[in-house]
Parts: structure tokens; C-alpha cells; sequence
């Protein structure tokens, strides 16, 4: 199962992302803010031409060929590491879903769609391919600490 289910699971993470940020553009002006959560999260609308904090803002190149490393590297070492816990497996597929789903943006429409607004505390606005992104690398870097602790080799 693990073998053959990581792509439909990839493939369904990207799709899903795709239709938030399609949902997004269809239905909420650009720019502005819309309430969704008072007080703790707003949807927004938000064309991204760079990453966080509008950091390299328009540098689509750089950001393609880091792309292609970073994703050509975890889906190497997902099919090597294939066998592995479901922790490594999922954060490994998590940031391979993530990477993919801004990519799209980014080859299809020169930026990123973003659509979440934290009311509560000054942080960028962001999007389902960044919450995968975040919580996969959250996840990893629990994996690699914890096969440090144990001293487990692969």
C-alpha cells in the first residue's frame, strides 16, 4: 500500500490546494480581506511573486531551479527511504505536495495564490502548499531528531 499509495495521496494534496486557491480567486476580491474566523483568521486574496514575507520578490527562475532540486531530492529520497516509518513517509510527502501545488502556480501564473490571513499575530499570508510545506518539514526534522536520539542509520 505505502508503495502504491503515496502518489494518489501526493497527487490528491496538490489537487486539493489547487481548488482552494481556485475557490479563492474565483470568490474573493484581490486584495482585500474577507472575515472567516473572527479574531483568529481572515481569507484573502493575495498574488505572491515572491516566498514569505514577500522575500525575492519576481526572481520566478531562481525559485523554479530551487523548486527542481528540493522536490528531485525528496522524491529521491522517498523512493529510497520507501520502506520507512509513515512519520519520514508522510512529512516527506507532504513537502513534495507542497513544493508541487506553488510550483503550479508559479509555472501557470507567475505567482503564488495565497489566502490565509492570522487575525491574531503579524505573520505573512499563506496557503495550503505552505501549511504542507511547514508541517512537513515540522515533521522531519522530528524524524531525523529522533533517529539521532536513537542513533538509527539509513
Amino acid at each position: 500500500m505505502r508503495k502504491y499509495g503515496l502518489p494518489l495521496v501526493i497527487i490528491l494534496l496538490i489537487v486539493l490546494d489547487q481548488l482552494v486557491k481556485w475557490w479563492t480567486v474565483e470568490n474573493i476580491a484581490l486584495d482585500t480581506l474577507r472575515e472567516f474566523i473572527p479574531n483568529v483568521m481572515s481569507l484573502a486574496y493575495l498574488r505572491n511573486y515572491g516566498a514569505a514575507w514577500s522575500l525575492l520578490q519576481n526572481q520566478q527562475a531562481f525559485f523554479t531551479i530551487i523548486t527542481i532540486v528540493i522536490m528531485s531530492g525528496a522524491i529521491w529520497y522517498l523512493i529510497k527511504h520507501i520502506n520507512a516509518s509513515i512519520w519520514l513517509l508522510s512529512s516527506l510527502s507532504l513537502i513534495i505536495a507542497g513544493g508541487l501545488g506553488n510550483f503550479i502556480d508559479r509555472i501557470r501564473l507567475g505567482y503564488v495564490v495565497d489566502m490565509f490571513h492570522l487575525d491574531f499575530i503579524n505573520f505573512p499570508i499563506f496557503n495550503v502548499a505552505d501549511s504542507y510545506l511547514t508541517i512537513g518539514v515540522l515533521i522531519l526534522f522530528i524524524c531525523i531528531m529522533k533517529e539521532e536520539d536513537h542513533g538509527v542509520k539509513n
